[in-house]
């Protein structure tokens, strides 16, 4: 067992299988490519165990608080963890996160898009720790995400061969 699985699992924490897509979506691309030293990651949302979309659904600020937001964050690390694990077969692979771009499913006059994706910061920065976990990041309201998903998230890490 990786350092980072093994982390995970004093954590209680569980990698999600991948997405089961709604019926009647397609998604036809990879949640990760791996190129080089680099893993670009495809934008993500919150998976239950089981794989399907996590609930709740909707927009923050009007059917969300930022605490239910910031779970729904902490689920879609999960679920790019477990991408990433199925990708490169080895989280310790990852030597750097180098960058995460967040939208925020907003109802209008929302603006506390930061404190939500830090849902998902806090916890690659506690599982890989103030240097390797530091990454760039944008945090951004949107009007829409797809199947209605709180939050989607999208990035880059460094890896070793």
């Amino acid at each position: 067992m990786s350092t980072i699985e093994a982390r995970l699992a004093e954590m209680g924490l569980v990698l999600p299988p991948e997405l089961r897509a709604p019926d009647g979506s397609a998604l036809p691309f990879r949640f990760v490519r791996v190129t080089g030293e680099r893993a670009l990651i495809s934008g993500h949302g919150p998976q239950d165990t089981d794989g399907s979309v996590a609930r709740p659904l909707g927009k923050l600020g009007r059917d969300l608080t930022v605490e239910q937001g910031y779970g729904a964050a902490r689920l879609t690390a999960l679920a790019i963890l477990g991408s990433l694990q199925r990708a490169l077969g080895d989280l310790d692979r990852i030597v750097a996160w180098t960058r995460l771009f967040g939208m925020v499913n907003s109802a209008p006059g929302f603006s506390q898009q930061p404190s939500v994706i830090n849902g998902c910061s806090d916890l690659i920065l506690e599982l890989y720790g103030a240097d390797a976990g530091a990454h760039a990041r944008s945090a951004v309201g949107m009007a829409e995400l797809p199947f209605n998903i709180p939050v989607e998230i999208e990035g880059e890490v460094q890896i070793r061969p």
